[in-house]
This record gives structure tokens, sequence and C-alpha cells, in this order.
């Protein structure tokens, strides 16, 4: 998004909103970037890492993977 898009937008909420309410929008953006950058930032755990292989390996169990010739053959298919 360009400067000039942000600046527009707060000035309109600069215009519209309460001191309240700007305090309130403020807030909130804060947490959900602060949230957003610790989601991005955050590495996995040994028990999420072991989870995903249990899962793996049952869904190999269970026959639920395709072969390197299933792969390439649904590539093709979406490359051409």
């Amino acid at each position: 998004m360009s400067t000039a898009t942000l600046t527009s937008l707060l000035d309109y909420l600069y215009g519209t909103l309460t001191p309240n309410n700007m305090r309130w929008v403020g807030e909130h953006l804060i947490e959900y970037a602060k949230k957003e950058e610790n989601e991005r930032l955050k590495p996995y755990t040994m028990e999420e890492i072991d989870g995903m292989l249990d899962e793996a390996e049952g869904a190999f169990e269970a026959g639920d993977y395709l072969t390197n010739d299933e792969v390439f053959h649904r590539q093709e298919k979406v490359v051409v």
C-alpha cells in the first residue's frame, strides 16, 4: 500500500473517530501486528514436529501418498 493511500486513510480516521475510538483501533492494530510477527518467527516445538511426522507416517502406511510418476504427471498437467 502506498504512503499516499495510508495518509488518506489516516486523515479519514482522524476526521471520523473519537479519541477513544482511535485509541481502540490503534491498540487492536498493534496487538494484531505483534501476533502476526510472533507467528511468523515462532519455531516449531519438538512436539509439533513429532506430531507432523506421526501424521505423515500414518498417511504413508494408509497408502495416502503419490508416487514420483504421479507427482510429475500432475505437474505436467498444471504447467501445460
